[in-house]
């Protein structure tokens, strides 16, 4: 089977997959908050319906109009990410003016940078290779600068994603390694700044290393986690069935939709995920390394590494191995713009493996 078609039947089964799980790790707080048990799935149905619909749409465009617009969609996103900053502009979810409130529904520019921050990058590297390897403080600035933006809303998961995106494009781009280990350097300084200027990160960090130490506070998230996926065995307590979506674990079909499934599926319903996220990485990547044409390997590339880092972020969090981001789960969590632009990225891959 062709690289492209096991990546489309991948995302496709995960994303119904997702559908399922929304519904049943949702109904209880959906019935309680909006007195309709199905609230979120209609919802997330609805995106999944226009994702397909636009997936289909972008897939015929040659991908090499976003080498031309590059800059236009990049600073049209930066546009986004600054304006959602400005009160009775953006509105504050969960703590983080991360959103453009629309009725019922929230659209999160922050996912659509990723996609834009790619496609900008790519360009510049397939135009600059030689030079980047030597010089590449001016892709560092706009991944900083990018960074800083989301930092204000605040959302440092997200942020830590796009950082992460850059740095990768950055390494295939041939890079000194001694260029990563002072960055690596930087970065300990950077994260040791943040703690210092929002102590509640040094909480999340205390928390992960013993979250029994604060079991009410920044250690309940990852307990009830914990609580969920323990007991689910192998085959777990079967679809519906789940005990900490009873108001144990919040909202539980966001961030931590892993641990339901791992709780009502068991370790069978790891393996179903993990074996389809292995499909969409790997098929992503062996698209990426056929690509003869640089600006499409580097942006297969970076759409590809994006669904991988973050998913193994996401997983990563839920067993307890890091300490909680606030990032979700590809094509399984409930959100409607997360899940439109991986489509829209996915649709770009299935261009370029034409």
């Amino acid at each position: 089977m062709k690289a492209k078609n096991i990546l489309l039947i991948s995302v496709l089964l995960q994303s119904i997959l997702g559908l399922i799980m929304i519904t049943s790790s949702s109904y209880i707080w959906a019935e309680y908050k909006f007195n309709d048990p199905y609230k979120y799935f209609k919802s997330q149905f609805v995106f999944f319906i226009i994702s397909i619909i636009i997936m289909y749409i972008v897939s015929k465009i040659d991908y090499s109009l976003y080498f031309k617009h590059s800059k236009k969609i990049f600073i049209s996103c930066l546009s986004l990410l600054i304006l959602v900053l400005i009160p009775g502009i953006g509105t504050i979810r969960n703590g983080s003016r991360s959103w453009f409130g629309i009725g019922s529904l929230g659209i999160q520019p922050s996912e659509f940078m990723k996609l834009a921050m790619i496609i900008f990058i790519s360009k510049y590297l397939s135009l600059n290779e030689k030079k980047v390897k030597k010089n590449c403080f001016k892709v560092l600035f706009i991944i900083l600068s990018i960074f800083g933006l989301i930092m204000l809303q605040p959302d440092f998961g997200t942020g830590i994603v796009i950082v992460m995106i850059g740095i990768a494009l950055l390494y295939i781009a041939g890079v000194n390694m001694k260029f990563f280990i002072k960055l690596g350097l930087l970065g300990i300084i950077g994260i040791v700044i943040l703690i210092i200027i929002a102590p509640y990160r040094l909480k999340r960090i205390v928390s992960f290393l013993n979250p029994w130490s604060d079991p009410l506070g920044s250690g309940f998230q990852i307990i009830m986690s914990l609580y969920a996926i323990g007991p689910g065995g192998l085959f777990g307590y079967g679809l519906g069935n789940s005990r900490q979506k009873h108001f144990y674990l919040p909202e539980p079909q966001t961030d931590f939709i892993f641990s339901i499934i791992l709780e009502e599926l068991g370790f069978m319903g790891c393996i179903i995920v993990v074996t389809l996220f292995l499909g969409i990485i790997i098929s992503g990547f062996i698209i990426s390394k056929k690509c003869n044409n640089l600006f499409g390997k580097y942006v297969s590339f970076g759409i590809t590494f994006w669904i991988a880092f973050q998913s193994i972020l996401n997983l990563f969090v839920v067993v307890g191995l890091i300490p909680v981001t606030g990032v979700t789960l590809p094509f399984l969590s409930y959100g409607g713009s997360s899940l439109l632009i991986l489509y829209i990225g996915v649709a770009i891959i299935l261009n370029i493996a034409k």
